[in-house]
């Protein structure tokens, strides 16, 4: 027993504290930094940094001493490029919302598929076409860029009256992001597939191309039938009464977790699940 009350001293306690902060705070900043194109960014610094290493390690000096300087100014480089970031960072630690995040068991989601059903029964049956893509665990921002900023609640009304046609935002796709209209008139990447049927325009070609690239959820109605259809991982499902579209959005979009989660709770679950 003597080795327990070894490893049980006042500095190894520190120790352990001073480690779970750290995957504490690398935590935080990937859910930051998820969907932004900071990864990007980050992804190139941890390539200067290997190209560092080699450099030293085989002797080139005049590189090494390149990436140096490169490593040297990116610090005030960082704090320019990722001012948004830390901005949202330096926000939610303002709100207390670091440590605790508080989720209300998928009532958003609810109230936004409801938003959606209205919309799309009013465009269905009038045959408006329209082009709703809806942000899920990759970023859509390149997209979003395209766009005309909006950052809206979601209502049916809104989005009826976006695709209206001849109005200035019709053309294009809405992107749904956080649970809110982030723009419209966006551009998406139209699919070349050729298994998707002639009949189809731009709009299921679009919807299509975007589930190529990301996990999106796509909703197409076409001006031409009124047929409501859905992209998810590069699948299109075509033709979908209002009970099958429900119940499909209901199963993608709602959340399993529930209630109050507290964000060291959740880090330490998931270490754990990474050690088994």
């Amino acid at each position: 027993m003597d080795w327990i009350a070894t490893l049980l001293t006042w500095r190894n306690l520190i120790s352990l504290i001073d480690i779970l902060v750290i995957w504490l705070v690398i935590y935080e900043l990937m859910v930051l930094l998820k969907g932004t194109r900071a990864v990007q960014l980050f992804k190139g610094i941890l390539i200067i940094i290997v190209i560092k290493l080699i450099s030293w390690y085989v002797g080139l000096s005049t590189v090494s001493w390149v990436m140096d300087q490169v490593i040297n100014w990116g610090v005030i480089a960082m704090v320019i490029i990722f001012q948004p970031e830390i901005r949202r960072g330096l926000e939610h630690l303002g709100r207390g919302t670091m440590l605790t995040r508080n989720r209300v068991a998928n009532q958003a989601e609810e109230e936004m598929i409801k938003q959606l059903d209205q919309a799309i029964q009013y465009m269905s049956k009038r045959r408006i076409g329209a082009l709703i893509a809806i942000q899920m665990e990759t970023g859509l921002e390149e997209y979003i860029e395209t766009g005309i900023p909006l950052d809206a609640e979601i209502t049916g009304a809104l989005l009826i009256n976006t695709f209206i046609p001849n109005t200035p935002l019709h053309d294009g796709a809405v992107i749904i992001k956080n649970n809110r209209v982030a723009v419209a008139a966006a551009y998406l990447p139209l699919s070349d597939s050729k298994l998707i049927p002639k009949e189809l325009g731009t709009r299921h070609r679009a919807a299509v191309g975007i589930s190529e690239v990301t996990d999106a959820l796509t909703i197409v109605i076409s001006e031409e039938t009124g047929e409501v259809s859905l992209t998810k991982d590069n699948e299109l499902l075509r033709n979908m009464s209002q009970k099958n579209y429900l119940k499909f959005l209901r199963a993608q979009l709602y959340k399993e977790e529930a209630g109050n989660r507290n964000l060291l709770t959740d880090l330490l679950t998931r270490i754990k699940g990474v050690g088994k």
